[in-house]
C-alpha cells in the first residue's frame, strides 16, 4: 500500500502479509524515501508491531498522537504529517487487507490492479483528469 506526503515529498510503501487467523500480521515491512522523521517513525512503528505481536485492530486503534509523542513532540512539531505517514499508510494497508478478506468470503474479487498508483494531495486533480 503506497502512501505519501506531497508537502514534503516523502513516500512510504507498506507490505503486509496477514496471518492465518486473519487478525495478526505474519509479516509487515516498508520501503520508502523521505525525510529522517518519516523514515524513523516508519521504522519505529514496524519495530513495535513486530515486538508487540499486535493485532490489526490494535494498530487501527493507535492514535497518531502516540507516534508524535514517541518521536518527541518538540522535534516533530512542525512536521506532524511526516511523523504519522508510516502509521497512516499501515492503517490503510490493514483496511485494504480486511476489505479484501470480506470480499473474498462473500465470493467477490477486487478488480485486477492496472498498475496505476493512488495519487493524494497535490497532483491528484491532474491525475484524475488523465483517466
Amino acid at each position: 500500500m503506497p502512501g505519501g506526503n506531497p508537502g514534503c515529498g516523502d513516500v512510504v510503501t507498506v507490505y503486509l502479509k496477514g496471518a492465518e487467523d486473519q487478525e495478526h500480521m505474519e509479516d509487515v515491512s516498508y520501503e520508502g524515501e523521505g525525510c529522517t522523521i518519516s523514515m524513523a517513525a516508519s521504522s519505529m512503528l514496524l519495530e513495535d508491531v513486530h515486538k508487540g505481536n499486535l493485532t490489526m485492530d490494535q494498530v487501527l486503534e493507535m492514535d497518531y498522537n502516540e507516534m508524535i509523542e514517541k518521536l518527541g513532540r518538540q522535534i516533530v512539531a512542525s512536521r506532524p504529517k511526516c511523523a504519522t505517514l508510516g502509521l497512516g499508510t499501515l492503517k490503510a494497508a490493514i483496511r485494504r487487507y480486511q476489505q479484501d478478506r470480506r470480499l473474498e468470503s462473500a465470493g467477490v474479487t477486487r478488480p485486477a490492479d492496472d498498475g496505476e498508483e493512488f495519487v493524494f494531495g497535490e497532483g491528484a486533480a491532474e491525475a484524475a483528469k488523465k483517466q
